[in-house]
């Protein structure tokens, strides 16, 4: 017999279409000519989305759901003017080419997110917005009863989280968080054989991601014709545009290192191997109970978030936890009988053997995913957990927000996690939430 794992091995049914709470709509309905395609799915099948944010990731995320045939794009949103059209049409045509025809109208293209929420025919939304903008609209968007697939990380503070996981759990919406590295084999591979004790007892797990950045430009500029920077700021503090506060270009991508808007890549690159790390810990010491280090806050020029940090800290069950900014990005289990090493690009171990290694009909098996978005769209129609449920998101994500705390502080963080609360006085529990500019709440 199989044995059962809280973080998502066997995942029982879930029936939260509950009309008579007014819990949660059923997926809409799209017409079975919608698409005029033989290859379309039935209307019973098909998922109506929006993808709220359409940079350089949101344009991926377009891509990864045209290719899902049970689900249509209704919808794009961005404060920048070119950037919405730009997809929306990009969508129409793709769907125009589907149907063996020059034309095709269905996917507008809207500065508001509000708007988009507003629409009873948009079953889930895609968020790939700026870190800041994370939480307020998952929060707003579960409110409307819409489901969520949220990029990483999920929010700017603990408390913005635990938000986002209650609202998410009260109105009972799908969750998947864009840990995409738990709908890879190998990863999934890599924490069955620490789970199922290949590796001996565990004494330690080290973390590594890239580096931040410094530099970028503070000198204000005009904002550019056609981009709603006041929206773009939203709960944000109100700062001067600058080239690179708005870019995501490479190396000035002022989105991720600008401390108004994201923690940085601790957090917004970092959520994936510690999303590994806590995937493959035993549930009983998924957060460490003590972090502290070292790391550097640039002075100079836009770029504010921590870079060069080097965090230590320790598990309730005496576990040692390492999170260092390094080359790529990779989750370590060192074991009495030997390690494990998982990364997006393979995996590593000692002894070798272990790579080839089989897991048991009868050890536990983690639940299994090969598509991100293929597993959101099906979790919404059987009415089960995705792969990365938001309880899951919140709980890698208070790693990144300790890890920053205890940078900016220069404390020991001492973590509790069953009040899931820093137990530092003064300014280390003052960080534990952040102010949200009028007339955007949670």
């Amino acid at each position: 017999m199989k044995k059962t794992d809280q973080q998502g091995r066997i995942v029982k049914r879930r029936s939260f279409l509950k009309a008579a709470a007014g819990a949660l709509a059923a997926p809409s309905i799209v017409s079975s000519t919608a698409l005029g395609s033989e290859k379309a799915r039935p209307p019973s099948e098909r998922i109506s989305l929006a993808i709220i944010g359409t940079g350089h990731r949101g344009r991926a995320h377009v891509n990864a759901f045209l290719r899902q045939k049970d689900a249509q794009i209704v919808a794009t949103c961005d404060p920048y003017k070119d950037r919405r059209e730009r997809e929306a049409k990009r969508i129409e045509n793709y769907y125009a080419k589907q149907r063996g025809k020059g034309h095709y109208v269905g996917c507008e293209a809207y500065r508001d997110f509000r708007e988009i929420l507003a629409r009873d025919d948009v079953d889930a939304v895609v968020i790939v917005t700026p870190d800041h903008w994370h939480v307020p609209i998952a929060v707003a968007a579960a409110r409307a009863r819409k489901h969520l697939y949220l990029e990483k990380p999920v929010g700017l503070s603990i408390e913005w989280n635990k938000v986002c996981r209650d609202v998410c759990q009260r109105y009972d919406v799908v969750f998947q968080y864009g840990t995409q590295q738990r709908s890879m084999g190998h990863c999934r591979h890599g924490c069955e054989l620490v789970r199922n004790g290949r590796i001996g007892e565990v004494h330690t797990v080290k973390v590594k991601c890239p580096n931040g950045s410094s530099g970028g430009s503070a000198k204000p500029v005009p904002v550019p014709d056609g981009f709603d920077y006041d929206l773009w700021l939203g709960p944000a503090p109100v700062t001067p545009y600058t080239k690179d506060r708005c870019s995501g270009n490479w190396p000035r991508i002022g989105t991720y290192f600008v401390y108004d808007n994201c923690l940085g890549f601790l957090s917004g690159w970092g959520a994936h191997p510690l999303d590994i790390a806590v995937w493959g810990c035993d549930p009983d010491y998924t957060m460490p109970v003590e972090v502290w280090g070292s790391g550097d806050i640039p002075t100079e020029g836009l770029f504010d978030t921590v870079i060069n940090w080097k965090i230590e800290g320790r598990y309730a069950n005496g576990v040692k936890f390492e999170f260092d900014a390094a080359r790529g990005d990779s989750t370590t289990f060192i074991g009495s009988e030997g390690w494990v090493k998982i990364s997006r690009s393979g995996n590593d171990a000692k002894p070798k053997s272990l790579l080839g290694s089989t897991i048991k009909p009868d050890e536990l098996h983690l639940q299994e995913s090969h598509d991100h978005p293929g597993d959101f769209l099906n979790s919404i129609k059987s009415q089960t957990p995705t792969v990365s449920p938001v309880d899951v998101a919140v709980q890698s994500d208070f790693i990144s927000h300790v890890c920053d705390i205890a940078v900016r502080t220069g404390e020991k963080i001492r973590w509790d996690p069953e009040k899931e609360t820093v137990l530092n006085g003064g300014q280390a529990a003052r960080m534990m939430d952040r102010s949200l500019r009028s007339p955007w709440h949670l």
